[in-house]
This record gives C-alpha cells, structure tokens and sequence, in this order.
C-alpha cells in the first residue's frame, strides 16, 4: 500500500509540474528572447567598437573595459551611486521606521499621511525629478523667487550649478522617494509578537525606548531587505539626475545611468563602450541581487 501511495504521489508531482511547465511556457520564451539574447548581444558589443547603427563592428577584446577602469568620470559616477544609496539609506533606517511606526499606531488621518508619503514613490520618476528642478531654478524657481518675497534674497542661490548644492538636490530627491520603506516596515509591523512589547509597556518603558531597543531589533530582517532594495535601486536610477542636474555641474552628480545614457546618445562610435560600462553595473547589480535572494531565503527558513 505504503509503494501505491509513493507511486501515486509521484506521478501526481510529475503531472504538476508538466502543468506548470505548460502554463509558464510562454514567459519562458518571452525571457529567452528578451533577456538572454539582450545579455548575449550586451557581451558582444562590449568588446567591439561600434556605432549605433552596429555596422561595421571591430573586435577590440577587452579596451572597453580597460578604459573604462581608467576613467575618473566612470568611478566618481560608481562613487555617486554609492553615496546616494548610502543617504537614502540612513534616512530609510532613521526617519522612514519612524514613520511607518508612528502610522501603524493609529494616528489620526493616517490613510492621508500614507498618501503623502507613497505618493512619491508612485509617480513617475521623472516627472519629480522635472519638478524639483524647476523648484530649484536659479531665476523664476519656486524657492529663490519665495526667499525674495519674504526679504531673504540673500540666501537664494544656484542651486543646480553650484556642485555642493547640486549634490545635495539630488540627494534630496533620492530621500524623498521614501514611500517604498515605509511600506516594507508596515507590512512587517503588523506580523511582529505583541507579548515583548505588552511586556515592556507593563514594565513602564516609553515609547521612544520600546522603538530603539525592542521594535528596532525585532526588524532586523526588513532592515536588510530595504538596504538591499534601495542600494540595488541606485544603480537603476536615471530620472532623478536626469530631469534635474543632468550630472552636472561637470559630473559632480553624475551616476551610471546618466554615463551610459551619455555615451548611448552621443553618436559616434561608443556603443560598445557604453556595453562595457553596462556590463560592468550589471555584474554589480547582479552581485546585490543574490545578497538579497541569500537574506529572503534565509529569513524564510527563520519563519
């Protein structure tokens, strides 16, 4: 009986998963189109100098990449990256988990204050950028034209062109985009044990305490997830520099979107150039990419 049960399952998981197979076909196709030959024709190209009319490509092995490496714009632009995910990070960890936790205690008019607050993070991309930029103008912005008519003219100043302020705009707008973890940390608040924090609220602790030392901890596993989701995010980013600062002043706000989106345009033969650099900002995004899927599963087998 014990043998027909296990034949019988057998055949049962082998059905379902020719079922599966048959339904998930069609994606499998789309992907073997569009991704694996996009990854293939990306790796060709990177070794060629080519237009972007790819005619006439010649093999150049790996001088793409080695002038990549030397190319201080190149790694100022990796080093933005970097930096803006690192800012956008601290403020996630620090303002964003306040935030989620200040909502979720039922506050009033909260679905107001989730709107403004997801919002942002809704919205196309570009056209926050494109606001924020206008904002900022040197004449006719919003901000410097409000600094004169409150008698503060003193203080308007070039925001997009002066590089420290210009570095700090697009900082801005990377923190403003604050809506994805929050919901992280929402969605994670409402599936945290209530016996620690009953316990400490008999013990007498107040809340900024029970948030530091008992909440804070507890979410070490979303902790990780929006490091990782922003820190990946980073290198996808285009609009928010684009619609901006451009990279500019010179490449003080520079990212690898803007770079390649530079050099892809740029209409000589760069192509293959520019298929290096994106092989390169794959491979890290790749790298990011199973971090996080090594820290999902783990926190899978925790649960």
């Amino acid at each position: 009986m014990s043998i027909t049960m296990r034949t019988t399952k057998k055949h049962k998981r082998r059905s379902d998963w020719l079922v599966a197979l048959i339904f998930l076909s069609p994606l499998l196709v789309i992907y073997a189109v569009y991704y694996l030959y996009s990854i293939v024709f990306l790796g060709q190209t990177s070794v060629q100098r080519i237009g972007i009319s790819l005619l006439r490509p010649v093999q150049v092995g790996f001088d793409n990449f080695a002038l990549l490496f030397t190319d201080p714009v190149f790694g100022r632009a990796i080093l933005n990256n970097l930096m803006y995910a690192g800012i956008s990070i601290s403020v996630a960890l620090t303002v964003g988990f306040f935030i989620a936790v200040t909502l979720s205690t039922g506050v009033r008019a909260r679905k107001l204050f989730y709107l403004v607050f997801l919002l942002p993070a809704l919205m196309p991309l570009s056209l926050v950028a494109t606001i924020f930029g206008s904002m900022l103008q040197e004449r006719f912005g919003v901000l410097n034209e409000t600094l004169r008519a409150v008698g503060l003219g003193s203080l308007a100043q070039s925001w997009l062109t002066t590089p420290g302020l210009a570095f700090a705009a697009v900082a801005l707008i990377f923190c403003y985009l604050i809506g994805l973890p929050i919901m992280y940390y929402t969605a994670d608040l409402s599936a945290l044990p209530t016996s620690s924090l009953e316990a400490a609220l008999l013990d007498g602790a107040g809340t900024f305490r029970i948030m530091r030392e008992i909440i804070y901890p507890m979410m070490k596993s979303t902790h990780i997830t929006v490091v990782l989701a922003l820190l990946l995010g980073s290198f996808r980013a285009l609009e928010q520099v684009l619609f901006s600062t451009d990279g500019g002043p010179g490449s003080t706000t520079e990212i690898v979107g803007t770079y390649l989106y530079s050099y892809t345009n740029s209409g000589g033969k760069t192509i293959g150039f520019a298929a290096a650099a994106s092989t390169i900002v794959l491979v890290i995004a790749l790298v990011i990419s199973l971090v996080q899927l090594y820290f999902t599963r783990s926190r899978k087998d925790e649960q």
